[in-house]
């Protein structure tokens, strides 16, 4: 039951991100309309328009991942993985949770927050004249996006033990009544 009560926290967290990703989009969507509409009628170039679309897609591509894999829409070999039982698949999921997708994540937050660090002291900017300062900014998305796919990680892991853990109880009903429904 706590178990089920802390992935239920997570995968709230999962859904804002994924609600944070859509408002990010439809601004990408008005960023990237207005920038065509001032370059073909007015004749209006904006470095800092264009450098804007770069950074709301690489937010809505980083941000959309912890979303993505709430949803199980994350890559895997689905043709192996779809012909397993359930039982295999929660195995597949928590040992692939554990010894990729973690170590993973905790080695990217470690060097994006350095990554992240340097550009905010050395004041990084655009090197385009008119392009965005702060680049600090968008490089912060790297280490939280990360960290974001850590905590939905921990939520995929705690699905697959809590489907491990139903499916043990009801392997010890059944043995307790003696009929096979499995």
């Amino acid at each position: 039951m706590f178990l089920s009560k802390i992935e239920a926290l997570i995968n709230r967290f999962s859904e804002m991100l994924g609600k944070v990703t859509a408002v990010l989009f439809i601004l990408l969507l008005f960023n990237v309309f207005i920038d065509v509409i001032m370059r073909y009628l007015f004749n209006d170039v904006s470095i800092g328009m264009q450098e804007m679309e770069w950074h709301l897609y690489a937010a809505v591509f980083m941000l959309g991942i912890p979303y993505t894999l709430y949803k199980e829409g994350h890559v895997r070999v689905d043709i192996v993985y779809d012909g397993l039982s359930v039982r295999k698949q929660a195995w597949i999921d928590i040992l692939g949770t554990l010894f990729l997708l973690i170590p993973f994540c905790l080695l990217v937050i470690n060097y994006g927050v350095g990554f992240t660090m340097e550009a905010y002291e050395l004041g990084e900017g655009s090197g385009d004249p008119g392009g965005l300062p702060y680049r600090w900014i968008i490089k912060s998305v790297i280490p939280f996006s990360f960290l974001a796919i850590f905590i939905s990680g921990i939520g995929l892991l705690l699905k697959s033990i809590i489907i491990l853990q139903n499916d043990n109880a009801a392997i010890v009903k059944e043995r307790k009544s003696g009929t096979n429904t499995l």
